[in-house]
Parts: structure tokens; sequence; C-alpha cells
């Protein structure tokens, strides 16, 4: 396998995965600031020009939460993708909301803060984008009391999205109300083979 990376981006879900299945893979480091993934030889990989991709044999897969579900499900040995249909239907549930409730507003905030030029960015939407994040957020650490894993009694594909997006949250000041998922990230990120957190990452590069 191949992935095609760039920290401290979404590529962490997908090395994340990779490194708790255990699977070798070949890391190829797509860098933004060069604009690489700009290049002909990249477009080819993803038209789109994000991160992360895997290649595997002739598949070619891109975004991060669909890379993470087909890692899981190819390695079917291990409990990441429950075989209970209820489970597996909560999985989706909150993976769903990890990406459209709380990585949306991220990415608002990002595109309004570094990514936009600076005469397209707007204040006022990095402020309605923050409040929307807590609120969802709320939800979230209400769902989390009681609670080690986000959908059972043992860590799943979704905890390693959700703890990448929380630290993205916590790394633009926004998770300061939330005891429960601050406490929760930092257990995901105490597992053996998790990858280096996002300001970590950043030092990396």
């Amino acid at each position: 396998m191949k992935l095609y990376e760039f920290a401290p981006t979404r590529s962490i879900r997908a090395r994340w995965m990779l490194q708790e299945l255990g699977i070798d893979f070949e890391a190829i480091t797509v860098d933004l600031r060069q604009g690489e993934h700009q290049k002909p030889e990249y477009r080819k990989i993803n038209p789109a020009a994000k991160l992360p991709a895997l290649v595997d044999g002739d598949l070619v897969l891109t975004e991060s939460a669909a890379i993470v579900l087909y890692l899981a499900e190819k390695a079917r040995g291990h409990a990441f993708m429950p075989t209970d249909l209820r489970e597996r239907a909560e999985l989706y549930r909150w993976l769903l909301f990890t990406i459209t409730e709380l990585e949306q507003p991220l990415w608002r905030i990002a595109r309004n803060t570094n990514l936009y030029p600076e005469a397209q960015r707007s204040a006022a939407d990095v402020a309605i984008a923050g409040r929307e994040f807590k609120e969802m957020a709320a939800v979230l650490e209400t769902h989390m009391r009681g609670r080690s894993f986000v959908v059972t009694d043992h860590v799943t594909l979704c905890d390693f999205v959700l703890a990448y997006t929380l630290d993205w949250g916590n790394e633009v000041k926004l998770l300061g109300d939330c005891p429960q998922l601050l406490a929760y990230m930092e257990r995901m990120y105490q597992r053996p083979h998790a990858p280096p957190r996002i300001a970590k990452a950043l030092t990396l590069i």
C-alpha cells in the first residue's frame, strides 16, 4: 500500500488506522507548501488535489473517512468495525456526525483564518463556525459521560477519526468546556500506535 500524506492534515486519520492494524505501507509526502498536490502527477491520483490518498494495488481511494472504513473492512479480524448491525449503525452515526457537525465548522475557521486570501476572509463566519462547533461538541460531551469509547466498550475506527478531529478543535481553542472530550482525546493519543498530534506534526514538516 502507498499512503500519500502531509502532516498535519487529515492524513493523520489514515496513518493512524494503518498503524493500529500493523499494515506495512509506503509513506509518500506531498508537500502542500510547495504546491505538490497541484502537480499533474498527483492530480492523476486525486483530481481534487486533496490529501490523503491511498493506493492499494489498482484501487485508488481518497477521502480520509473512506480510507479508514476500507482498511477496517479489509482487516476483518480486528474489532475496529463492529459485526453487530446496531453497533455498526451507531458507528456510522457518530462517524458522519464527526465529519459533518464537527469537521465542517473547523474547515470554515481554517479557510477564513489561513487559507483564503485576506480580502476574502470573514471574521463573522469564524465566530459563527466556532459557536456551531461548540454546540455540537456539547452533544458529544454528554454522550461520552461514563464511556471510554464512542460506540462500543472497545475502540473502533470512529475513535481514530474523532480523536483527530477533537485535536483539531483543541488547536483552535474550542474544547475548553468539554472535559470529557479532552480526557478522551488524551487517552486516545496515549495508545502505542497513535500518530503524532497536530502540534507535534507541525514541527515535523
